[in-house]
């Protein structure tokens, strides 16, 4: 099958024929129909964080099923699924307590004494490993995974949409109604404009967010932030200070804050435009090594901080709730395409991820 391959950091992915084994037990073998190119896919390239190599990347996706192992239970042969980076075992002490997002259990991935689920074959019949990334290596014609990494939704979903809510959508949207519980009537300011920004907006707006403050340096991008919900923004290359702008427009902070873009100086800025009683919620990957600074006498305003990873998702409920919020008009995934290209072009894909132009381009395959 055809993949893309990051072979060393800081490189284009090269467009290579990978080899892909057959569905162990409790393996689901998925031919994949579209793949969203995520900014966290970027992290991995640039070397913020450390990954394997070689390694098929992608992680936000949705295809149908081709074959099951023998001990599958949860989809069948021509379901329509979307993946999910975090497989759950569904017994270890963080799945029984409704956390399934935070499973680390290694009965999910292959051992190593077994047979990789991605290999490369050589001229001469030999085999070399391929690490698969994020359990699920999307930027290929077909994904092994395990059958807790997808679930079945239904077949009137468009593929491209479908895939999106595989990690942004997931990720924004989750972070708002199930990290931080926001309420109706609140406020609330998100950071970062971008995918998971603007799914975060839309959460907002379907949680009943009573005012939704969107900042970002691009003004496209705050444009587009109105049609998900945005009720206010504000442009970060025209203020010095966003915290303090933020709490100037409310007189006082927002109770939610969301910080979409992973970096030192926003995450700390997240903090800071809180009002007393207020939750910032850290949804971007900062790279490994930074350390954020928080002032001390701002906790005794009862304000915190904290990490939100993919939502805090169950994703086999909430995954086939979302795909029912775009298909009754409340979720907007059309507007959060900015272009659909072919495997090839992946590449430029990042290029524009890195300009910060597009908010998500998508792999569409035949």
């Amino acid at each position: 099958m055809k993949a893309a391959v990051l072979r060393e950091v800081g490189k284009p992915l090269e467009i290579e024929t990978v080899a892909i084994g057959k569905p162990g037990p409790r393996e689901v073998l998925i031919r994949t129909k579209a793949a969203g190119v995520c900014h966290s896919d970027l992290h991995f390239i640039e070397g913020s964080y450390p990954h394997p190599l070689p390694a098929v990347l992608g992680h936000e996706s949705a295809g149908i099923v081709e074959a099951v192992g023998s001990e599958v239970r949860t989809v069948k042969v021509g379901d329509h699924v979307i993946t999910c980076l975090n497989p759950y075992c569904g017994h270890c002490e963080v799945c029984l307590t409704g956390h399934m997002n935070l499973c680390i259990s290694p009965e999910t991935r292959r051992g190593k004494s077994e047979a990789p689920r991605l290999f490369k074959e050589d001229m001469n019949g030999g085999t070399g490993p391929m690490a698969q990334f994020l359990n699920l290596s999307s930027f290929a014609e077909m994904m092994l995974v395990h059958e807790h990494a997808c679930v079945a939704v239904r077949k009137d979903m468009p593929f491209d949409r479908a895939a999106l809510i595989g990690c942004a959508v997931t990720t924004g949207v989750g972070a708002v109604i199930q990290t931080s519980s926001v309420r109706a009537g609140e406020t609330v300011a998100v950071i970062g404009c971008g995918g998971v920004g603007l799914a975060t907006i839309n959460g907002a707006a379907i949680a009943g967010a009573g005012r939704i403050i969107a900042i970002d340096r691009v003004p496209a991008k705050l444009e587009l932030a109105k049609t998900f919900g945005a009720t206010d923004v504000i442009d970060g290359s025209q203020v010095d200070d966003i915290a303090k702008a933020v709490i100037e427009l409310t007189g006082g902070g927002v109770q939610h804050s969301f910080e979409a873009i992973g970096l030192k100086a926003t995450a700390e800025a997240s903090f800071k435009m809180l009002r007393r009683g207020g939750t910032a919620n850290i949804i971007g990957m900062i790279p490994v090594g930074t350390k954020i600074e928080l002032h001390g006498p701002d906790f005794l305003g009862e304000r915190r901080i904290q990490g939100s990873y993919m939502g805090s998702n169950r994703f086999p409920v909430d995954m086939p709730r979302l795909v029912d919020f775009y298909m009754s008009g409340k979720l907007k995934l059309d507007e959060l395409i900015s272009r659909r290209i072919k495997l090839d072009d992946v590449n430029s894909a990042f290029d524009e991820l890195k300009r910060g132009e597009l908010a998500r381009s998508v792999i569409v395959f035949e």
